[in-house]
Formats: structure tokens, sequence, C-alpha cells
């Protein structure tokens, strides 16, 4: 019985009252949003397109509505060396599911400035690329009716997919990515993507993972809570990562933290 209770007070303090406080923060703000007509121009995060260095970003920001009390869409961009202009991929609900430049690189989210989870530039970002490219082509959910918000395969699965198939991304996306944990290739059991731990879902739906960069995080129906001991803070459903930034750029909003 006593495990019991301090069970659930440990889901009530970690998952329940976060997230309610990101409910709260929601109202406060005005819940009524027009998102039909909200900003999504530049939020000018991004080096001008002109400069011939080679650029990559992940960047995330709340979802439309509603859901951006708990939930975050991530998108990922990229500027090959010489390229005069940028590309961005989106996987989206409508349409093709994988979209490629349907908005502005670095726009606003329906309004919501987003924020850098990893950034490289130079020969860093132009290692990367043709690595992307390929994952990209190759992932499986990239039919119409594959998307599925929760618990995936959503937007942050298909970015995760392409960090997880990339060496030399050594970050994790936020622990407001729902979707993240969802096994976009059948494998419920798979090292991080930075090489230094494990993760285990169960279908997305619950799962553990734990890593010197990605730290302690422990999924409940998409809602993640943690720690980071590497570069200390805690990660809580609805309210991110709440603790010290990293020189790799993961929970930045809005400066550019680039990888060189």
């Amino acid at each position: 019985m006593t495990i019991l209770k301090t069970g659930l007070l440990l889901f009530a303090l970690f998952y329940l009252l976060p997230l309610g406080v990101s409910a709260a923060r929601y109202g406060a703000g005005g819940a009524a949003r027009d998102w039909w007509s909200a900003d999504r121009s530049s939020a000018g995060l991004l080096p001008p397109a002109r400069s011939p260095d080679a650029v990559v970003r992940v960047f995330a920001a709340p979802t439309v509505r509603w859901r951006g009390i708990f939930a975050v869409h991530c998108w990922i961009v990229f500027k090959p060396e010489g390229a005069n202009a940028y590309t961005r991929y989106d996987y989206t609900a409508w349409g093709e599911p994988i979209r490629m430049n349907g908005f502005e690189p670095d726009g606003r989210w329906f309004g919501s400035v987003p924020e850098v989870v990893f950034a490289a530039d130079g020969a860093a970002a132009q290692a990367l690329i043709p690595r992307m490219r390929e994952v990209i082509a190759g992932y499986a959910w990239r039919n119409q009716g594959d998307y599925r918000a929760w618990p995936g395969p959503n937007s942050n699965t298909f970015v995760a997919a392409v960090m997880n198939g990339v060496p030399g991304i050594p970050v994790n996306l936020p622990p407001t990515a729902i979707g993240k944990d969802y096994p976009y290739d059948g494998r419920w059991l798979r090292a991080t993507a930075s090489g230094t731990g494990f993760s285990l879902t169960f279908g997305g739906y619950a799962g553990f993972t734990l890593g010197w960069v990605e730290g302690l995080e422990v999924n409940i129906l998409g809602a993640v809570a943690g720690i980071d001991l590497r570069r200390p803070a805690i990660k809580l459903p609805g309210l991110g990562r709440i603790g010290m930034r990293g020189p790799d750029g993961s929970g930045t909003p809005p400066a550019v933290a680039a990888i060189r």
C-alpha cells in the first residue's frame, strides 16, 4: 500500500502538476487563439541563406491550440555548402505526410517562436546532410494515412528517426516531443542516438530511456519526466526542460548555439 501511495504521489508531482501548470499558462495566454490567421513568418533564427556555409537545424515549437499544453512540433532544416536556399522537412497530418518546404524554414509555428533543439554549421553540418537525406528518403511511414498524433508515428517520431539515423547528433528531443519514443522501425529496445545509453519503449505508450546525453526519462502515455545529470536539469510534461542549457543548442530558445 505504501508503494502504491508513493507511486501515485510521484505521478501527481511529476506528471499531473506540470501539466496543470502548463494548462493554466495556456489559458492565461488566451485559449481562443485564431490559428488560421496566426503568424507563420520567419523568426530570424537562421543565418542568411546567401551565406556559403552549410547549416543544419532542428526546431521545436508548441503545437496548435490546446495541444500546445503538452506537446511540441519538431522539424528539420538544412542547407548544403554553397546552396542559396534552405530545405525544411515536416511530418504532418494533412496531404503527403513528409512535407518539404511547406513553411518558412524558421517560421513561427502558428504564432509560437520555435526553439533550437540542435544546431550545426560549416563542415560539421555538411557531413550530416547526406545521411539525413538518406534517412528521410527511406523513412517507412511516408504514405497517406500513416500519421497518428498519438502515440505515433507523428512529426516528432519522424525527426527522432532522422536524428537516430545520423551519427554525430549528440542531443535529445525535448520531453514535450510526444511521439519521439514511438518504435518507428519496430524495435522496442535500441541504443540511444548519442550511443551513450539505451531506450526501451512499449509501442510509444510507455518507456524508459537512460543515457549520459539523454539522462533518465520515464514515458507514461507519451508524457515524459526525467532528469539530466550531465547538464543538471529536470524534464517535465508540458513544461519541458528546466535547468542548464548546453552548447549543443538543446533547450536554447531562441538564440542559436552551434556545433562547428
